[in-house]
This record gives structure tokens, sequence and C-alpha cells, in this order.
């Protein structure tokens, strides 16, 4: 089977060559996207890729440019031009020579190694069975969505949806006089958890130093997790929507405690059936709505955050009317905006106005901004004008000072209200896309979210309520400046005891790691990097059944076993293991032959469970990793049966002139193996070979995507404050 390098028309869509949309170029120094049919200057040492747009090559002093601490020679630099695009690919039916696209075709070109992979078209393979020549397969050769791994989260959701589907498939019967079945349903719909991971983010240095006389961490522990909503259409699941989330839980510390940011989310519009629902929105964004209610329900079953969901960007506002649906069922208390809640210190709010009590979120728009602003600062105090007498008076107002509910300001406490000033200037004029959404009742005086004790509630006005603490102050205030103010009658706080928020939040869904679904940066990357487009649907299709491919593979370039039978590599999700015998795997081949192997157990079977396969999986990568610190630090002939492979592969990454960029296998599973061990290392003095090379390639691209994601960010508010404006 060869690839077409003709002209001739896909005999499944009809049409001739077709281009994939260009994946964006970011400059490695400032970050900013490279235009189309732009002049930019790209250079790759071992392991990276720097791209350099014409200001920033142009202005660098001398031969080289400093990167991140890395200094990159101009002379070894290639000039290039932003017009690549890149044909989809074809195949050729092996029966009837005719070329097709492979996404028309939805050929796995993972399959075609060599280029010597079988394949017969459609036509062809309707004609075989036309014939009696070829028995139809009654399953298809990709494992569906539905052989994914289940978690309480998605059968929660799932159960909920399709119960809320029934009901709204006949009210709509109902209206319209038919029966239930004459009327349209949204059918074969799957949703899955497709990552699940704990992880911690750090704070960037200059908010952590102003910062520091408040005790403010310098990281949070979060769970990220990655959801999706597949719909078999045409016989191919597609890839509906998506939604990455970051779960703070009781034992991150304030200000993120219990506090729950969607960090992403999107959808493409090939759902089906095109139908309005009974509710007049589309049934489509009904669906959606659903998906979003039930995970907010769940989190309150749950109680996972403590209550606040923090939407950000102008991108959620089409899911404005599903808050409202919320709210009317008091699934949620409130919504409000980043900078009422925050920002402005007005009426009977006590709350102090600080940075200290904005949570903190991995990408969010602020943190960027803050960053930038602390910059300017230091410059500003660098050249000493930040000491000159009465530069912060004119900056900060003295009612903004008492505002703030300070009043003696040590340096950083004046950086710290400068910051807020500034922030909230550049918030205000957009400040109704900053979408908070309370799920539980605030304190009006601390604005702490109330999850134990007591809620202190007033007879008369209708959203103040008081935590025990602010309770307390309270009473010892005067009477004039108690609440209710200017009011005769005392006593109006009456308290409500707080039962529903249990102390722990403990997820119970076990950790879901895929290689290349950590984030989604990761995904994005991944999608990109293999032409996964969904700007039609042909190639949603395509995209889709491969990334259903991917996740039904776990982690191939490392998480191999060895069949104990022939010796041959098995797949973690393709094996058949021993229900007693640890590590006794077998290939499919050797279990089948002669109808049974000569073994006394039952084995069980990974190819339709992919959960025990993920199982599987996480333990063996678990011995890999242990067996990577052993290697590193054995000298001598090992009781490890796989210690001498270890160490083979650690030759072998030395001589190796290919590496895992080119395609190097070897090196690909070893890169990958040390990638794994270096994100949980904490050790300076590692014995593991590269793996201080490996930390400082992790933090080079955290780096790189901070800026990237910074600037889409700041680019998008730019774009909202002009329309604002």
């Amino acid at each position: 089977m060869k690839h077409s390098t003709s002209e001739k028309s896909c005999q499944l869509c009809g049409l001739e060559k077709l281009m994939f949309e260009p994946p964006p170029i970011y400059c490695t120094p400032c970050a900013a996207r490279i235009k189309r049919n732009s002049v930019y200057y790209t250079a790759t040492p071992p392991d990276r890729q720097y791209c350099f747009c014409i200001p920033c090559y142009n202005d660098a002093c001398g031969d080289t440019i400093v990167v991140y601490g890395t200094s990159i020679p101009k002379a070894g630099m290639k000039e290039k031009e932003n017009n690549e695009e890149t044909e989809e690919p074809w195949v050729q039916c092996d029966k009837c020579e005719a070329w097709q696209h492979q996404i028309c075709a939805l050929f796995d070109c993972r399959k075609n190694n060599g280029g010597q992979a079988e394949y017969t078209c459609p036509k062809c393979y309707a004609a075989q069975v036309g014939r009696g020549e070829r028995v139809p397969s009654l399953q298809s050769a990709v494992l569906g969505a539905k052989y994914l791994p289940k978690t309480i989260l998605s059968d929660h959701i799932e159960q909920r949806l399709f119960r809320k589907l029934k009901l709204e498939r006949q009210l709509r019967a109902r209206l319209q006089r038919k029966d239930y079945d004459e009327v349209p349903g949204a059918e074969s719909l799957i949703v899955r958890l497709i990552s699940s991971l704990d992880k911690k983010m750090e704070i960037k240095p200059g908010l952590h130093e102003i910062l520091q006389e408040e005790n403010y961490p310098s990281e949070f522990p979060y769970k990220s997790k990655v959801l999706f909503l597949f719909q078999k259409i045409e016989g191919v699941e597609v890839c509906h929507f998506g939604m990455n989330l970051q779960e703070f839980g009781s034992e991150c510390q304030q200000p993120n405690q219990r506090r729950v940011y969607i960090s992403y989310l999107d959808s493409v519009k090939y759902f089906r059936p095109d139908v309005k629902a009974v509710t007049g929105e589309s049934l489509r964004t009904f669906v959606y709505h659903e998906i979003l209610a039930n995970w907010i329900f769940r989190i309150l079953q749950i109680s996972r955050v403590h209550k606040l969901l923090h939407m950000g960007m102008s991108t959620i506002e089409r899911y404005l009317s599903m808050l409202r649906k919320a709210a009317m069922k008091n699934i949620v208390v409130a919504v409000t905006n980043l900078y009422d809640h925050f920002f402005v210190s007005s009426g009977e709010c006590k709350a102090k106005v600080t940075a200290a009590r904005l949570p903190y979120f991995d990408g969010d728009y602020w943190p960027f901004a803050a960053e930038d602003m602390i910059y300017q600062l230091q410059q500003e105090e660098d050249e000493k004008e930040w000491h000159k007498k009465g530069t912060i008076e004119k900056t900060i107002t003295e009612r903004a000072i008492k505002a703030s509910g300070q009043s003696d300001l040590s340096v950083n406490a004046a950086k710290d209200l400068l910051l807020m000033h500034k922030l909230g200037e550049m918030i205000r004029p957009m400040k109704e896309d900053f979408i908070m959404v309370h799920l539980q009742h605030a304190c009006t005086h601390c604005c702490n979210v109330m999850v134990s004790g007591n809620s202190w509630v007033c007879k008369q006005c209708r959203n103040f309520q008081l935590c025990d603490d602010c309770y307390k102050a309270e009473q010892q205030r005067e009477d004039g400046e108690r609440h209710p103010m200017n009011q005769k009658e005392k006593h109006l706080l009456h308290a409500v005891e707080i039962t529903d928020v249990p102390g722990d939040t403990k997820d119970k869904d076990e950790i879901l790691e895929f290689e290349f679904f950590r984030s989604t940066e990761h995904i994005l990357l991944f999608c990109q990097e293999n032409h996964y487009q969904f700007d039609t649907f042909r190639r949603a299709k395509y995209s889709s059944m491969m990334i259903l491919c991917h996740l039904h593979n776990l982690t191939p370039r490392a998480l191999t076993l060895t069949c104990y039978i022939c010796h041959r590599a098995i797949r973690v999700s393709q094996c058949w293991r021993c229900e007693t015998c640890p590590d006794y795997d077998v290939c499919n081949t050797c279990y089948q032959k002669d109808g049974r192997i000569d073994h006394p157990h039952n084995f069980y079977n990974t190819f339709n469970d992919n959960k025990k396969a993920l199982q599987l999986g996480v333990m063996q990568l678990r011995k890999m990793l242990d067996l990577l610190v052993n290697a590193s630090q054995c000298y001598m002939d090992c009781e490890y049966p796989n210690c001498g492979k270890l160490k083979a592969l650690f030759r072998h990454g030395k001589r190796c002139d290919i590496r895992a960029p080119g395609g190097c296998f070897p090196c690909q599973k070893m890169w990958y193996l040390l990638s794994l061990h270096a994100r949980e290392c904490k050790k300076s003095d590692c014995s593991v070979p590269r793996c201080r090379d490996v930390k400082e390639y992790g933090r080079w691209q955290r780096q790189i995507l901070d800026s990237q994601r910074k600037v889409v960010v700041m680019e998008m508010m730019r774009q909202r404050t002009a329309q604002v404006a």
C-alpha cells in the first residue's frame, strides 16, 4: 500500500487535494503568535525547538539570543516563512486500487508502519459481503467510548442526563400530540472522565513575595479532571463536548480551599438530532446545560467545593441561562462576579481588600496580569521612586486605604493594595465576564463561605448572613453600628445550623492518567501535532476515532508486558493475566493455541474490560518506575529480572544518534519513563540518569505554555475591553 501523489479525486467524497488547518506557531521569547505568511527564525537544539519572531530576533544584542537561561546562537538559526501547508494523507484500496482520503476512509494510519497494511475500501468491502466472500463484522475495529473506564462522576452525570432527556422527549411528544417514538430524541450518548489526576500548582514568585506577611502558601494541591461527551453518528462515535476542571478540596489552604474552576470548556455543532427542546433552546444546548448542572449537583452531594464555581472569560456567556436554571432549582445560591466579590468593600462588607483572598487557578487571567504589574512595581522600586515621599498617597487615596480595611501600610501591604487597585481598574469594565457561582452562602462581613457552625440570618434582610466569628464581633459593636442600622427592633439575627457540608472532600474516583490527556494544553498540543481537527464533520468523526484509539491503548511506548510463553511484547490493554500468579501474562495467540494453555489457575482478559486494563497499567507503571530507580543504583547482578533490560536502555541512550524526536522507539520508551519519574521526583541529587535534565525540560515547557496562555488571555481581554469601550 502506498500514499497517493496524484491529483485524482477521492473515490468517497469526490474531492481532490484537501489541506489541514495550519497549527499556530508562537515566538518562544515573547509568546506572540506568528502571523501567517510572516518570516520567523527557528532553532532546534537537542530535545527542544525554539521559534523567534522578527522583533525578538532583531532586538537581541550580539550573536546569541538568551531564552529562559539558554543561549541560542543566531548563526545556527534558519529563516522560514509561516506559509507551510499539510495535505490530508491518502490511502489506496488493495482490491480496486482506488484512492481515498484517509479521513474519508476512517483509516488508522498508525497501522501502516512500512506501508504494508492491508486496506479494503467500503465499496469493495460491501461487494465482498454481497458475494458471500466475507462475513460482515458485528463489532467496530475501534473500541468505543463505552469501553472506557466508568467512574462515579461519569455514571452520575449519565444517569441523570438520560432521565432528563427521557422526560424532555415525553413533554415534547405531548406538546406535538404525537407518540413518544414519533419525535426524535438524542441517542447513543456516552459521558466519560478521561483524566483524573492529583496535581500541585506553584504560586508565581512575585505574588508570593508580596503576600508573605499573609502566610500565603507556595503551592495549592488540586484534582485535575477532563470530561468528554461522545455520541454515535453514522456508526462512528463523535466527541461533542469537553470540559477541563480544577477541584480544590478541604485539604487545600485558603483562598483555594473547597473551590472549583472550569479552566476550559468547548463544544462542536454536530449533535443529532438538530431540533429544539421543549424549553425553546436547541436539544444540543439542553444536553450541555444538563451535563454542567449535573456536575454541579454532584459537587453538592459530595461537597467537593465550599462552594464557589469560578467561570472565567466571555466564552461561558452561552451558559448563563443554565446558571439561571440552576438558581431557580436552588442548586446554586448566588451568581456574582470576581470584581464585586473581591475588589469592592462597601456597605456592610468588612472584608479586607487583598490579593490573598483571590482564588488562584492554573491558567486564569489575573495571575498573569498580576505578575506583570508586580514586575513593573519592582522596576519602580529599583529606580528608587517607590520610596519617595507621597508616591503611594498619590496613587492610592486615603478613602481607598480606609475601604481596604488597612491602616498602617508596610511596603508589601502597600504593593498588595496598589496591585488590587490596578487589577480592579483592569477587570471592572468587563467584570460580567468573570462569573462566580456560589453553591453555599457567604458571610456578608468577611465574604468567606460558611461550611460549618452556624449561619446567623437576619429576619428582615433577604441576603444578610454572618458566620460565627463575625457574629461575635458584631455583638461587641455599639448599637448604632450593629446590624440592622437605624432599627428600633433588636435581636433580628437568628442561628441556622449548617449541617449539609461534610468535612471530608476526598474523591472516591480512581486516578485516571492517559498519556496525552493530562490537561487542556496536552490535549490541544496532541491534536495539533496529529492534525486531529473538528472544523468539519468528516474530520470530527476521524479525530474522535483516533482519540478513542489512543485512549484504548494505554501508553503503548512504555507500558508493555511480556508473554510468559512466547516472550513477545503485549500491550497492557490486550493481554490475559493469571488471577493468582503475579506477572503471569499471556498474549492472545498463546492463550487460544490448542484451546487452552497448560496452567492450573483462571485468567482474566483486558480486551473488553478497560478498567482492569487501566488498573493493570497503573500497577505495571509503578513497578517500572521502581525498577528505574533500582537500575540507576545497581552495579551487579540483580534479583530484579528486568533490571538488565533497563541498564541496556541506559547504554543505548548514550550511543544513539537518532534519539526520541527522530523516532527511536527505545529512546521514546526511556524518555517517557524518565518524564514520569521526574514529575514525582523531589530529590536534587537523584541518581536516575538525566533526571535533572528532564526536570529542567519540564520547567522550560511550563514556562513556554504559561507565556503562550498569557498572550492568548491578554489578547482576548484586550479585544473584550475594546468591545466594552
